[in-house]
């Protein structure tokens, strides 16, 4: 900027507001919550950067000038706009919102989430779109990118600075066709190992938890298949005799929406009989969106469709979580 350019001060443009709706220095002064003296000083400011007296003296009384009554709607139209520009984004319309959201998820937490989630939207931000994308292969900064909203699933590497925040913890039930043998009888770790499973792995991996906690048993599974989704493999266990292992509610929890695709499905969960690492839910959002109002909505009704826990709070995520 040349020493030429003139020098905005949106103060100027809030006192002005000020003088002209209250043809008053010492309203004016009350109004804005300063002194009559420095009031007085401003407007003589203004009338030398307008070269126009403003508001002249009337017997008790101040009146606008022709220039100042033409500058009053201006003024406050300016000053209604800096409010605007100012105020924190917390707020949104959501009845006139407009825009798509972009969801990264694994293919069992978009189909639990989603009915939800197109409910909350069509209620209270019918101008809202949804699209959800599967997980990346490599983890990536898709977040940082902007390329994605909102991540959510079980949430173990992303950016230093990207906020993380837990929605609800599960337990890994065993899913079987209706009339399983499995479920005949008690299920013991040794009748979990003798069945055939199908195991679900993005990267082809044969193995997993429930390979550690047999193995202590001195017992070992056989997978019959692997494949690349949990709704595929639900499918081929409602189809078949192959054990797939389901996310579900621990018990004396609420029911969980990640089960609905099993309870369609018809398969019956059964408690696992041995010591298998919890999962937990949660959402990643890039610090950038973290006040923004619409964001925020987002970030409620993913809670709401998933039955998050109340309470719960963001951290900033650190590689020693």
């Amino acid at each position: 900027m040349s020493s030429s350019d003139p020098v905005i001060d949106a103060n100027l443009a809030v006192a002005l507001d000020a003088l002209l709706a209250e043809q008053s220095v010492t309203r004016a002064a009350a109004r804005l919550r300063t002194s009559p003296a420095a009031m007085s000083r401003t407007l003589a400011r203004l009338r030398r950067i307008l070269q126009d007296p403003l508001l002249v003296r009337a017997g008790q009384t101040m009146v606008p000038t022709p220039r100042a009554q033409a500058l009053r709607d201006e003024a406050a139209t300016v000053v209604r706009r800096l409010g605007a520009l100012l105020t924190p984004g917390g707020d949104v319309d959501l009845a006139t919102l407009r825009g798509t959201f972009t969801l990264q998820a694994a293919d069992l937490v978009g189909a639990a989430l989603a009915p939800g989630l197109l409910r909350l939207a069509r209620r209270e931000a019918p101008g809202v779109s949804l699209r959800f994308r599967a997980e990346e292969m490599e983890d990536g900064p898709a977040l940082r990118d902007g390329r994605i909203d909102l991540e959510i699933g079980s949430i173990d590497h992303v950016d230093p600075e990207t906020r993380v925040e837990e929605l609800v913890t599960l337990q890994m039930a065993a899913a079987v066709r209706p009339g399983h043998p499995l479920t005949e009888e008690i299920l013991t770790p040794a009748r979990l190992a003798a069945a055939e499973h199908v195991v679900v792995s993005r990267r082809g991996r044969f193995t997993g938890p429930l390979d550690t906690a047999l193995a202590a048993h001195n017992l070992h599974r056989r997978v019959a298949v692997v494949l690349p989704s949990h709704l595929a493999a639900m499918s081929l266990a409602a189809r078949s005799d192959v054990v797939c292992l389901v996310p579900a509610a621990p018990p004396g929890t609420g029911p969980s929406p990640l089960t609905d695709a099993a309870t369609t499905l018809g398969l019956h969960l059964l408690d696992i009989p041995l010591p298998l690492p919890s999962l937990t839910i949660g959402m990643a959002w890039h610090p950038r969106h973290a006040a923004d109002g619409a964001h925020r909505w987002l970030r409620d009704a993913v809670r709401r469709a998933l039955h998050a826990p109340e309470g719960s709070a963001a951290w900033p995520f650190t590689s020693g979580r």
